[in-house]
Protein backbone atom coordinates (compact mmCIF):
# COMPACT_ATOMS: atom_id res chain seq x y z
CA UNK A 1 0.00 0.00 0.00
CA UNK A 2 1.13 3.38 -0.65
CA UNK A 3 1.74 5.74 1.99
CA UNK A 4 -1.61 7.69 1.60
CA UNK A 5 -2.44 10.58 3.11
CA UNK A 6 -6.27 11.46 3.17
CA UNK A 7 -7.41 14.86 2.69
CA UNK A 8 -11.02 14.91 3.28
CA UNK A 9 -13.80 12.21 2.86
CA UNK A 10 -17.55 12.40 2.22
CA UNK A 11 -16.79 13.27 -1.71
CA UNK A 12 -19.76 11.87 -3.91
CA UNK A 13 -17.90 10.02 -6.52
CA UNK A 14 -14.61 12.96 -7.08
CA UNK A 15 -12.87 12.88 -10.05
CA UNK A 16 -11.00 15.69 -12.15
CA UNK A 17 -8.47 16.75 -9.62
CA UNK A 18 -6.55 20.33 -10.11
CA UNK A 19 -4.05 21.20 -7.96
CA UNK A 20 -4.07 24.89 -7.40
CA UNK A 21 -0.77 27.06 -6.76
CA UNK A 22 -2.92 27.96 -3.18
CA UNK A 23 -2.44 24.37 -2.17
CA UNK A 24 -6.44 23.41 -2.35
CA UNK A 25 -7.42 20.93 -4.67
CA UNK A 26 -10.79 21.59 -7.10
CA UNK A 27 -12.45 18.69 -8.15
CA UNK A 28 -16.00 17.28 -9.83
CA UNK A 29 -18.01 15.31 -6.97
CA UNK A 30 -19.94 13.36 -10.05
CA UNK A 31 -23.07 12.10 -7.85
CA UNK A 32 -23.48 15.62 -6.32
CA UNK A 33 -23.33 17.34 -9.89
CA UNK A 34 -21.16 19.82 -8.85
CA UNK A 35 -17.86 21.54 -8.82
CA UNK A 36 -15.70 21.79 -4.95
CA UNK A 37 -12.74 23.14 -3.64
CA UNK A 38 -10.99 21.32 -1.18
CA UNK A 39 -8.68 23.36 1.34
CA UNK A 40 -5.55 22.00 2.82
CA UNK A 41 -7.28 21.43 5.95
CA UNK A 42 -10.14 19.40 4.52
CA UNK A 43 -12.72 21.84 4.32
CA UNK A 44 -15.17 22.16 1.05
CA UNK A 45 -15.99 24.56 -0.62
CA UNK A 46 -19.18 24.56 -3.60
CA UNK A 47 -17.93 26.56 -6.51
CA UNK A 48 -20.90 25.81 -8.45
CA UNK A 49 -23.69 23.26 -9.07
CA UNK A 50 -23.11 21.42 -12.57
CA UNK A 51 -26.22 19.56 -13.60
CA UNK A 52 -25.59 16.56 -15.76
CA UNK A 53 -21.86 14.69 -14.81
CA UNK A 54 -19.36 17.03 -14.52
CA UNK A 55 -16.10 14.62 -15.26
CA UNK A 56 -12.86 15.84 -16.12
CA UNK A 57 -11.68 19.30 -15.44
CA UNK A 58 -8.84 22.15 -16.26
CA UNK A 59 -7.68 25.19 -15.76
CA UNK A 60 -7.74 27.28 -19.08
CA UNK A 61 -5.51 30.13 -20.15
CA UNK A 62 -8.35 32.32 -18.70
CA UNK A 63 -8.00 31.04 -15.22
CA UNK A 64 -11.62 29.53 -15.74
CA UNK A 65 -12.41 25.68 -15.13
CA UNK A 66 -13.02 23.99 -18.06
CA UNK A 67 -15.02 20.34 -17.29
CA UNK A 68 -16.11 17.87 -19.44
CA UNK A 69 -19.96 16.68 -18.63
CA UNK A 70 -20.89 13.31 -19.33
CA UNK A 71 -24.32 13.95 -19.41
CA UNK A 72 -25.50 12.23 -15.97
CA UNK A 73 -27.61 8.80 -15.28
CA UNK A 74 -24.74 6.90 -14.30
CA UNK A 75 -25.76 3.69 -12.44
CA UNK A 76 -24.50 1.10 -10.54
CA UNK A 77 -24.84 -2.64 -11.99
CA UNK A 78 -24.51 -6.16 -10.73
CA UNK A 79 -25.26 -7.16 -7.34
CA UNK A 80 -21.75 -6.28 -5.99
CA UNK A 81 -22.79 -2.79 -6.97
CA UNK A 82 -20.23 -2.14 -9.32
CA UNK A 83 -20.15 1.33 -11.05
CA UNK A 84 -19.48 0.07 -15.02
CA UNK A 85 -18.41 3.80 -16.54
CA UNK A 86 -20.32 4.35 -19.03
CA UNK A 87 -23.63 2.59 -18.13
CA UNK A 88 -26.86 4.61 -18.49
CA UNK A 89 -29.82 5.33 -16.91
CA UNK A 90 -31.44 7.35 -19.95
CA UNK A 91 -34.24 9.00 -18.16
CA UNK A 92 -31.48 10.94 -16.21
CA UNK A 93 -29.18 11.61 -19.00
CA UNK A 94 -28.64 15.49 -20.09
CA UNK A 95 -26.33 15.11 -22.96
CA UNK A 96 -22.78 15.71 -23.46
CA UNK A 97 -20.85 18.98 -23.07
CA UNK A 98 -18.32 20.91 -22.81
CA UNK A 99 -18.36 23.84 -20.27
CA UNK A 100 -16.78 26.66 -18.87
CA UNK A 101 -17.04 27.64 -15.30
CA UNK A 102 -16.35 31.58 -14.07
CA UNK A 103 -14.44 30.71 -10.93
CA UNK A 104 -15.26 33.99 -9.06
CA UNK A 105 -19.16 33.89 -9.86
CA UNK A 106 -20.04 29.74 -10.35
CA UNK A 107 -21.35 30.45 -13.31
CA UNK A 108 -21.80 27.89 -16.26
CA UNK A 109 -21.60 28.15 -19.46
CA UNK A 110 -21.91 25.70 -22.37
CA UNK A 111 -19.37 25.55 -25.13
CA UNK A 112 -20.04 22.78 -27.31
CA UNK A 113 -22.77 19.76 -27.57
CA UNK A 114 -21.75 18.70 -30.92
CA UNK A 115 -19.34 18.62 -33.81
CA UNK A 116 -19.97 18.80 -36.72
CA UNK A 117 -23.80 17.82 -36.13
CA UNK A 118 -23.07 14.95 -33.87
CA UNK A 119 -23.72 15.08 -30.32
CA UNK A 120 -21.29 14.87 -28.21
CA UNK A 121 -22.52 11.85 -26.02
CA UNK A 122 -19.96 11.80 -23.32
CA UNK A 123 -17.35 13.57 -22.61
CA UNK A 124 -14.68 12.17 -19.66
CA UNK A 125 -11.84 14.23 -19.34
CA UNK A 126 -9.54 16.81 -20.90
CA UNK A 127 -6.26 18.95 -21.20
CA UNK A 128 -4.61 21.92 -22.22
CA UNK A 129 -1.87 22.55 -25.13
CA UNK A 130 0.48 25.68 -24.80
CA UNK A 131 -1.37 27.00 -27.91
CA UNK A 132 -4.35 27.18 -25.54
CA UNK A 133 -6.44 24.78 -27.08
CA UNK A 134 -7.95 21.39 -25.33
CA UNK A 135 -7.89 17.94 -26.18
CA UNK A 136 -10.68 16.09 -24.63
CA UNK A 137 -12.46 12.51 -24.94
CA UNK A 138 -15.87 11.14 -25.95
CA UNK A 139 -16.27 7.82 -23.88
CA UNK A 140 -19.39 7.38 -25.34
CA UNK A 141 -22.46 5.24 -23.91
CA UNK A 142 -23.07 1.69 -23.19
CA UNK A 143 -27.16 0.97 -23.32
CA UNK A 144 -28.47 -2.13 -23.64
CA UNK A 145 -26.55 -4.25 -26.48
CA UNK A 146 -25.00 -1.10 -27.64
CA UNK A 147 -22.42 1.13 -27.94
CA UNK A 148 -20.99 4.16 -28.85
CA UNK A 149 -17.75 4.32 -31.01
CA UNK A 150 -15.64 6.87 -29.78
CA UNK A 151 -13.32 9.53 -30.91
CA UNK A 152 -10.76 12.28 -29.31
CA UNK A 153 -11.64 15.80 -30.20
CA UNK A 154 -9.71 19.38 -29.98
CA UNK A 155 -11.59 22.32 -28.97
CA UNK A 156 -10.85 26.31 -28.19
CA UNK A 157 -12.02 27.55 -25.04
CA UNK A 158 -13.60 30.48 -26.67
CA UNK A 159 -16.52 28.44 -28.06
CA UNK A 160 -15.42 29.32 -31.99
CA UNK A 161 -14.14 25.85 -32.82
CA UNK A 162 -14.30 22.04 -32.40
CA UNK A 163 -13.48 19.26 -34.37
CA UNK A 164 -12.25 15.29 -34.00
CA UNK A 165 -8.86 14.44 -34.72
CA UNK A 166 -9.21 10.66 -33.51
CA UNK A 167 -11.71 7.83 -34.55
CA UNK A 168 -12.26 5.72 -34.26
CA UNK A 169 -11.34 4.59 -30.04
CA UNK A 170 -13.32 2.30 -27.55
CA UNK A 171 -14.46 4.18 -24.71
CA UNK A 172 -11.68 6.58 -24.33
CA UNK A 173 -11.49 7.97 -20.90
CA UNK A 174 -7.99 10.04 -19.34
CA UNK A 175 -6.23 12.16 -21.81
CA UNK A 176 -3.01 13.85 -21.00
CA UNK A 177 0.50 15.64 -22.86
CA UNK A 178 3.57 14.36 -23.01
CA UNK A 179 6.43 17.23 -21.32
CA UNK A 180 7.13 18.46 -24.41
CA UNK A 181 3.26 18.78 -25.75
CA UNK A 182 4.69 16.13 -28.95
CA UNK A 183 2.50 13.19 -28.17
CA UNK A 184 -1.10 13.05 -26.78
CA UNK A 185 -2.27 9.93 -24.89
CA UNK A 186 -5.61 8.57 -23.70
CA UNK A 187 -6.76 5.44 -21.70
CA UNK A 188 -9.24 2.92 -23.00
CA UNK A 189 -11.45 2.23 -19.93
CA UNK A 190 -12.31 -1.68 -20.90
CA UNK A 191 -9.36 -2.79 -23.68
CA UNK A 192 -6.95 -1.81 -20.45
CA UNK A 193 -4.97 -0.05 -23.11
CA UNK A 194 -2.94 3.08 -23.38
CA UNK A 195 -2.52 4.54 -27.22
CA UNK A 196 -1.31 7.57 -28.10
CA UNK A 197 -0.11 9.99 -30.96
CA UNK A 198 1.91 12.17 -32.23
CA UNK A 199 0.98 16.08 -32.56
CA UNK A 200 2.29 17.56 -35.87
CA UNK A 201 0.15 21.41 -35.16
CA UNK A 202 -2.37 22.40 -32.24
CA UNK A 203 -5.17 19.62 -32.90
CA UNK A 204 -3.14 17.36 -35.38
CA UNK A 205 -1.99 13.82 -35.44
CA UNK A 206 0.53 12.34 -37.74
CA UNK A 207 -1.99 9.44 -38.81
CA UNK A 208 -1.65 5.73 -37.43
CA UNK A 209 -4.02 2.82 -37.84
CA UNK A 210 -6.36 1.61 -35.91
CA UNK A 211 -3.58 -1.30 -34.78
CA UNK A 212 -0.56 0.30 -35.86
CA UNK A 213 2.04 -0.20 -33.29
CA UNK A 214 2.80 3.48 -33.50
CA UNK A 215 -0.24 4.21 -31.87
CA UNK A 216 0.10 1.75 -28.62
CA UNK A 217 1.64 2.35 -25.69
CA UNK A 218 0.90 -0.10 -23.51
CA UNK A 219 -2.03 -2.80 -22.12
CA UNK A 220 -2.52 -4.41 -18.94
CA UNK A 221 -2.66 -8.29 -18.23
CA UNK A 222 -5.96 -9.40 -16.36
CA UNK A 223 -9.31 -7.68 -15.54
CA UNK A 224 -7.86 -4.16 -14.96
CA UNK A 225 -9.79 -1.23 -16.31
CA UNK A 226 -8.57 2.31 -17.16
CA UNK A 227 -9.86 5.83 -15.96
CA UNK A 228 -8.05 8.62 -16.23
CA UNK A 229 -4.32 9.65 -15.90
CA UNK A 230 -1.52 12.09 -15.84
CA UNK A 231 1.97 12.41 -16.86
CA UNK A 232 4.96 13.30 -15.01
CA UNK A 233 8.27 15.15 -15.47
CA UNK A 234 10.03 12.36 -16.67
CA UNK A 235 7.44 11.21 -19.32
CA UNK A 236 5.59 8.49 -17.39
CA UNK A 237 2.00 7.63 -17.59
CA UNK A 238 0.41 7.32 -14.70
CA UNK A 239 -2.71 5.98 -14.73
CA UNK A 240 -5.45 5.46 -12.50
CA UNK A 241 -6.81 2.20 -12.43
CA UNK A 242 -10.15 0.31 -11.63
CA UNK A 243 -10.59 -2.81 -10.14
CA UNK A 244 -6.67 -3.52 -9.61
CA UNK A 245 -7.36 -0.45 -7.33
CA UNK A 246 -4.34 1.94 -7.91
CA UNK A 247 -1.90 4.11 -10.02
CA UNK A 248 0.30 2.65 -13.10
CA UNK A 249 2.71 3.97 -13.95
CA UNK A 250 3.75 3.31 -17.82
CA UNK A 251 7.15 4.73 -19.17
CA UNK A 252 7.14 6.60 -22.67
CA UNK A 253 8.38 3.43 -23.71
CA UNK A 254 5.88 1.81 -23.06
CA UNK A 255 7.31 -0.51 -20.35
CA UNK A 256 5.03 -1.02 -17.21
CA UNK A 257 7.47 0.19 -14.33
CA UNK A 258 4.98 0.30 -11.14
CA UNK A 259 1.95 -0.11 -9.65
CA UNK A 260 1.10 2.32 -6.58
CA UNK A 261 -1.91 0.63 -4.83
CA UNK A 262 -4.34 2.47 -3.10
CA UNK A 263 -6.87 -0.44 -1.86
CA UNK A 264 -9.91 1.61 -3.85
CA UNK A 265 -10.83 -0.45 -6.39
CA UNK A 266 -12.62 3.23 -7.78
CA UNK A 267 -8.88 4.89 -8.29
CA UNK A 268 -10.70 7.42 -10.84
CA UNK A 269 -7.86 10.03 -10.80
CA UNK A 270 -4.43 11.54 -9.76
CA UNK A 271 -2.69 15.06 -10.48
CA UNK A 272 0.07 16.37 -9.35
CA UNK A 273 0.84 19.33 -6.99
CA UNK A 274 2.66 21.04 -4.51
CA UNK A 275 5.66 23.41 -4.44
CA UNK A 276 7.76 21.02 -6.18
CA UNK A 277 4.95 19.35 -7.63
CA UNK A 278 6.13 15.89 -6.25
CA UNK A 279 2.90 15.01 -4.44
CA UNK A 280 0.27 13.24 -6.47
CA UNK A 281 -3.30 13.71 -5.22
CA UNK A 282 -5.56 10.94 -6.41
CA UNK A 283 -9.36 10.74 -6.31
CA UNK A 284 -10.59 7.50 -4.67
CA UNK A 285 -14.12 7.44 -5.94
CA UNK A 286 -15.78 4.01 -4.15
CA UNK A 287 -14.88 5.52 -0.41
CA UNK A 288 -15.16 9.05 -1.62
CA UNK A 289 -12.04 10.51 -0.69
CA UNK A 290 -9.05 12.78 -1.54
CA UNK A 291 -5.57 11.50 -0.51
CA UNK A 292 -2.35 12.35 -1.31
CA UNK A 293 1.16 10.36 -1.33
CA UNK A 294 4.49 11.53 -2.49
CA UNK A 295 5.80 10.80 -5.59
CA UNK A 296 9.27 10.39 -6.66
CA UNK A 297 9.61 12.68 -9.19
CA UNK A 298 7.52 16.29 -10.29
CA UNK A 299 4.79 15.85 -12.76
CA UNK A 300 5.07 17.63 -15.24
CA UNK A 301 4.04 20.92 -16.03
CA UNK A 302 0.54 21.57 -17.01
CA UNK A 303 -0.20 24.64 -19.43
CA UNK A 304 -2.07 26.41 -17.25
Amino acid sequence: MAELTEITSGLRFPEGPIAMDDGSVVLVEIEAERLTRVLPDGTKEIIADVPGGPNGAAVGPDGAFYLCNNGGGAVHVERRGLLIPGARDVSRYRGGKIQRVDPATGEVTDLYTECDGRPLRAPNDLVFDTDGGFWFTDHGIREDRKADVCSIYYGRPDGSSVREVVHPTDAPNGIGLSPDGGTVYWAETYTGRVLRRTVTAPGEVERAGTYSPAGFLAGLPGLQLLDSLAVDGDGNVCVATILNGGVTVISPEGEILEHVPTGDPYTTNVCFGGPDRRTAYITLSGTGRLVSTPWPCPGAKLAY
